[in-house]
């Protein structure tokens, strides 16, 4: 037996409120108001698809063995590097070594579902598992339907033989060069087409032809789908999709338009990870992927699918939210208007990439040290033991350090200091079992950070190197009550 083994999910803790978006725009389109209902889910500044690729696959590397992990593949059309693996990032963030294959998948918005069927069909290459990683951080014009119906959210599955929660029983993917929306080459936003002509021309006749072709193979009835996945930002349209082609309305998994919005190539992912969650044994699920056509997925839960439930998961995922009605900063985190930074922010932040990959374990792995002499954990790990009573050298083994939590030891809320999200909070850190470091802390609110409170750390954007288009990514705190 082969199929899904594990799952994750992540979705941003904000979520910026639609009425807020509709206030701003009422002046130039007072239709909005028609779609302002609930909220949508935004990045941090410090958030991308980079790091949320690692919060879902940490979450699902809470039920898998993450040195079973043999294959990686991250999928999504919003990848922060075009001339650089960002698979590879991700891999050395979850600390699966350096043994692995790594890929992206990109251009078109069933990616998630095609790396889905790509992982399920060729497999981890031999014994362990394969983990897919689906992630975007979408962004799109000032005042559009877009901004109101979209979010950004990341979700995570292992693929394998042994201890399968859902058996993969086939696929089908239906192939038409139907253009529903567009990003050239030079465009950071997409072009959309009519809502109507993507109803009917695409979701309508696309996703029938590949689901009844998966039916026929597979030899299950429409009407015995128990779950099925269908991501769009049209409301109605999953509802009349799964009536023309005889599935039960009782058997679609909501996409969570009000409450998340559709995080595009993650998001027929994340519903899988919604359905995994709530499916019985024996359930069949039904995953799609629209977009130049149609992928379709289908699964049986098997009886261990109550056993791996994720430290998080999509309820989880989805019940962590933070209210936020600052349509000027959500317009700011996403780099939709040009804000005065001051000088300070005009420094140069050049990325030295020598030294960047010599410190890898520390800056993507976070890897501290362990001494095999006297059992002292140190991060940075470095050549002496810092214990004053040992000082053995090269006596540390690797010991990483991303799943440990922290205590706050001192702290610091500063305005001079350039920060997106003023004021700026940093301090040190110490760890549970040894280890104290110096750190930035992220989406503190007011009044919640104190010494002695405890953190966990998350991969984030440190900087900007906007001379150069790069990025530098950290691990950074978070009070965990949060």
């Amino acid at each position: 037996m082969f199929g899904i083994t594990a799952y994750g999910a992540y979705i941003p803790r904000t979520r910026l409120s639609k009425a807020a978006i509709a206030d701003a725009n009422d002046w130039f389109d007072p239709s909005l108001r028609g779609l302002a209902k609930g909220e949508r889910s935004v990045c941090n500044w410090d958030e991308d698809t980079i790091t949320m690729a690692v919060e879902a696959g940490q979450d699902c590397l809470s039920t898998l063995d993450a040195g079973s992990v043999n294959t990686l593949y991250l999928a999504s059309t919003t990848l922060p590097f075009l001339d650089r693996q960002n698979s590879v990032v991700v891999s050395q963030a979850l600390n699966l070594g350096d043994q692995l294959r790594t890929m992206d998948v990109a251009a078109s918005q069933r990616a998630g579902t095609s790396a889905l069927i790509t992982m399920l069909e060729f497999g981890p290459g031999g014994s362990g598992n394969a983990l897919l990683v689906a992630s975007e951080h979408r962004r799109s014009k000032c005042g559009s339907r877009a901004e109101m119906l979209w979010g950004d959210g990341a979700a995570a599955v292992g693929g394998g033989a042994e201890g399968v929660i859902a058996e993969y029983l086939g696929n089908e993917t239906y192939v038409t060069d139907f253009v529903d929306h567009y990003r050239g080459e030079d465009s950071t936003l997409d072009y959309e087409w009519e809502e109507r002509w993507i109803r009917d021309e695409g979701y309508m006749k696309s996703v029938p032809q590949a689901v009844s072709r998966l039916l026929e193979k597979t030899g299950v009835k429409a009407a015995d789908i128990a779950h099925f996945v269908l991501a769009s930002d049209q409301p109605r349209t999953p509802a009349a999709v799964a009536k023309k082609m005889g599935i039960s309305a009782e058997a679609l998994v909501d996409n969570h338009i009000g409450s998340v919005g559709v995080s595009g190539v993650a998001h027929p992912i994340l519903l899988l990870t919604a359905a995994l969650e709530k499916a019985s044994a024996g359930d069949l699920i039904l995953v799609t992927g629209f977009g130049q056509g149609t992928d379709a997925v289908l699964f049986r839960a098997t009886d261990k699918i109550k056993g791996k439930q994720p430290k998080t998961g999509f309820a989880g995922a989805l019940s962590r939210r933070r209210e936020d009605a600052n349509y000027n900063r959500f317009l700011s985190f996403n780099n939709l208007v040009e804000r005065e930074v001051g000088k300070r922010g005009e420094m140069d932040k050049q990325s030295y990439l020598a030294a960047m990959y010599r410190r890898k374990d520390l800056l993507t792995g976070f890897v501290g040290g362990k001494c095999r002499s006297c059992g002292t954990i140190q991060i940075p790990k470095e050549n002496y033991c810092v214990n004053p009573e040992c000082g053995e050298l090269d006596s540390q083994d690797d010991y990483p350090m991303s799943a440990i939590q922290g205590r706050v030891k001192t702290w610091t809320a500063d305005r001079l200091t350039f920060d997106w999200n003023p004021p700026a909070y940093f301090g040190m850190v110490e760890f549970e079992g040894g280890g104290r470091l110096m750190m930035d802390f992220t989406e503190v609110e007011p009044g919640s950070i104190d010494t002695g409170v405890p953190v966990s750390v998350h991969f984030r954007i440190r900087q900007f190197d906007n001379q150069r288009g790069f990025r530098k990514y950290f691990w950074k705190a978070t009070p965990a009550q949060q």
